[in-house]
């Protein structure tokens, strides 16, 4: 059997037609490089720009510093100790560094926030602790807030805030218990104090952990024990001064087995 051929012949001659070629995609050419090379040349010059435009132009530096939420503090006290440059570009601010340095200056801070303001300013948002009970000594009051932390010292004493009396120098319960746990326990106690008596309390003695009690107006007082239970003690309490109005004394120790009496 004659073999098979895969040439064909020409229509008009007796030559044979050579095989047909497979078409090919173009490669990349010249203009197509030329575009890659003219768009990485402008991403690199915009990002210069952005550059130059944050820290080396006089556009977007910092102008004016602002504090806000201050009560005791005054703005420029906030200001002061935040120390940022006028002048700087304002993307170089370490806010975070600017935030730890006011709660370190200030101690009256409780939270501090630094943010941005573009194009030109710092904002300054911070909280302030409030005391909830003060510690008198040599003429000075040092204020104590709700998480017992001794935060300032002012030589005037706050309206209506209740004076804490630590008499625990001789107790067995230090070497146990510090006095800044001590601290802690009378604020616990004191914020534990029933909303209709809080404005009459005016003092919190420690004498050990679990030896607190509580100092009411027109000489009365509550054996308050150990700051524990502080929610069952306040309904007992309140009982008890519904019951016995002209009582002086009053023991809410074991809430279960309130007492009162006249002396």
């Amino acid at each position: 059997m004659a073999a098979t051929t895969t040439a064909r012949r020409g229509r008009n001659s007796g030559t044979e037609e050579p095989p047909a070629r497979s078409a090919k995609a173009p490669g990349p050419g010249p203009r197509r490089g030329r575009l890659l090379l003219l768009l990485a040349a402008a991403a690199a010059l915009l990002g210069g720009a952005a550059v130059w435009a944050l820290y080396g132009s006089s556009w977007l530096r910092v102008e004016s510093v602002t504090a806000e939420g201050t009560r005791v503090l005054t703005p420029a006290q906030v200001e002061k100790a935040a120390a940022v440059p006028k002048g700087v570009p304002l993307a170089s601010v370490d806010t975070d560094a600017v935030a730890a340095r006011l709660l370190a200056e200030l101690p009256r801070l409780r939270t501090a926030e630094v943010e941005r303001s573009w194009p030109h300013g710092i904002e300054l948002r911070v909280s302030e602790r409030r005391p909830v009970l003060i510690i008198a000594k040599n003429g000075q009051y040092g204020e104590v807030d709700r998480e017992g932390v001794r935060f300032a010292t002012v030589g005037t004493r706050p309206r209506g805030v209740p004076l804490l009396k630590l008499d625990a120098a001789r107790s067995p319960s230090l070497k146990r218990f510090p006095v800044s746990r001590l601290r802690a326990e009378a604020v616990t106690a004191a914020a534990d104090v029933p909303a209709a008596v809080r404005g009459e309390l005016r003092a919190v003695r420690v004498r050990s952990f679990d030896a607190i009690s509580l100092e009411l107006s027109g000489n009365r007082t509550v054996v308050w024990g150990s700051g524990e239970k502080g929610d069952t003690k306040a309904k007992a309490l309140t009982a008890l001064l519904k019951a016995a109005p002209k009582a002086r004394h009053f023991d809410v120790s074991v809430p279960t087995a309130p007492a009162a009496s006249d002396g």
